[in-house]
């Protein structure tokens, strides 16, 4: 068979989804979620294209994200292009772009669709959505406490309560202090470590220390250093942390930085954040407070979102810093919370009313009839199926339509119309629409 006469398959690519309606009113409850919070603390949205030149990411992003998870090619006119795996580094370069023309601090927001090739499972696909919230043109913790107080807020929106979930925070300032200042670890061994401790919840402490073991042995490492190195990362709360963490002279800024974070989230209500020495997370431009939100269901216990501080990244466009904070927030998770929540809203009618018709005759008084009411801002359905009325009534109540208006001769003659509710049977005249 040519390929010009082969049957097309039904299935759509590999690890992207479709949205038929009830999936899309799923999904759009999701966005109505992220926009009505980020619009409450004064968030403007915006938007941008999803193809990006792919010097973009090998600037910044993670080395993995870049090499392996990319979805990278040659275009018509031999440049590199990137579908866009993330936001940040976007909106980076329009904030940069216009950087003399913006009036900071900025508060902005987007819904982007983005792209990485990699293993499709629960709560992760090669496609997927995710708000992305940033505040930029703020150096103090107050933009750190805002961002992860609407992280907070959009948590709870999904039908969370503060029991079910907990903020960890860490800083990248006392990562990077404690690798180089600290142990003396070269910018590789940085790197290797990072992304060892980043994953230290999904590793058994066995197969994490010898890890931790293989990296300091390149520096020659004492034993004695490695387990300071492993108690430290094992600390239970920030109070034996930084018992174990050797001080300078003044306490580390970080460690302060932590502090007032959390002390600040407190005083706006926030009492489930907490220190998290293991927590890294994966992108190379963080460069202070980083924090994740976490699920504590025993059936999902998991991050389920985060982000951070990010105050070099527009100086990678030639411009000076503009210190950076935010997060990015998935939609594939956000429903798997809900679902396993039990908070996923209910599927909602197609339309306020359906307008049933008994013979075709009657379809033009239906459609003006139906005009009318739009008019009224009312969302109207005519069945001009042809079908049998009671199949007309029976569609209408599988679409979750609430009411519905049958129209026959008798109708079109006296004009007496009468609306009816599908859940009580309850008949009304046409004027209490």
């Amino acid at each position: 068979m040519s390929e010009k006469n082969k049957k097309l398959g039904t299935e759509p690519y590999k690890g992207v989804r479709d949205f038929y309606p009830k999936d899309m009113a799923i999904e759009k409850s999701i966005f109505d979620i992220w926009r009505k919070n980020c619009q409450k603390y004064g968030y403007e949205e915006y938007g941008a294209s999803v193809l990006e030149p792919a010097d973009l990411y090998r600037a910044k992003t993670g080395e993995e994200i870049v090499n392996e998870q990319t979805y990278t090619f040659t275009d018509r006119g031999d440049r590199e292009v990137t579908l866009r795996p993330e936001m940040t580094p976007t909106v980076g370069r329009m904030v940069a772009g216009r950087r003399r023309e913006l009036t900071f601090p900025l508060r902005w927001f987007s819904i982007p669709n983005l792209f990485r090739y990699e293993q499709p499972q629960r709560g992760r696909t090669r496609e997927h959505w995710q708000l992305n919230a940033d505040i930029f043109g703020v150096e103090s913790y107050s933009a750190d406490i805002e961002i992860i107080n609407l992280a907070y807020d959009i948590t709870r929106a999904y039908g969370l309560k503060d029991t079910d979930f907990e903020i960890r925070i860490n800083n990248r300032k006392i990562m990077n202090y404690i690798t180089r200042d600290v142990f003396g670890l070269s910018e590789e061994q940085v790197l290797k470590i990072s992304k060892l401790i980043d994953k230290k919840d999904k590793l058994k402490a066995e197969v994490f220390e010898m890890g931790v073991k293989e990296v300091f042995t390149q520096s020659e490492k004492s034993e004695e250093i490695i387990q300071k190195f492993l108690t430290l990362l094992n600390s239970k709360n920030f109070e034996e942390f930084t018992t174990n963490l050797p001080q300078t002279k003044e306490e580390h800024l970080g460690l302060k930085e932590i502090r007032e974070v959390i002390a600040g989230l407190e005083k706006l209500g926030v009492t489930n954040a907490r220190f998290d020495q293991t927590l890294m997370r994966g992108f190379d431009y963080y460069t202070g407070i980083v924090f994740e939100v976490y699920d504590l269901n025993p059936a999902n216990r998991r991050s389920v979102f985060g982000g951070g501080r990010y105050d070099d990244l527009l100086s990678l466009f030639g411009n000076e810093k503009v210190p950076a904070v935010g997060f990015g927030a998935g939609d594939l998770i956000a429903h798997d919370l809900m679902e396993t929540y039990g908070t996923l809203p209910k599927t909602q009618g197609v339309a306020d009313l359906a307008i049933c018709i008994v013979g075709d005759q009657n379809v033009p008084y239906a459609l003006q009839l139906a005009q009318k009411l739009r008019a009224n801002d009312k969302n109207v359905v005519v069945d001009i199926s042809g079908k049998k009325l009671g199949d007309q009534i029976s569609n209408a109540g599988k679409r979750n339509i609430p009411k519905v208006i049958c129209i026959g001769d008798e109708e079109v003659k006296n004009g007496k119309l009468k609306v009816k509710d599908l859940a009580s049977g309850e008949e009304t005249l046409f004027t209490e629409v």
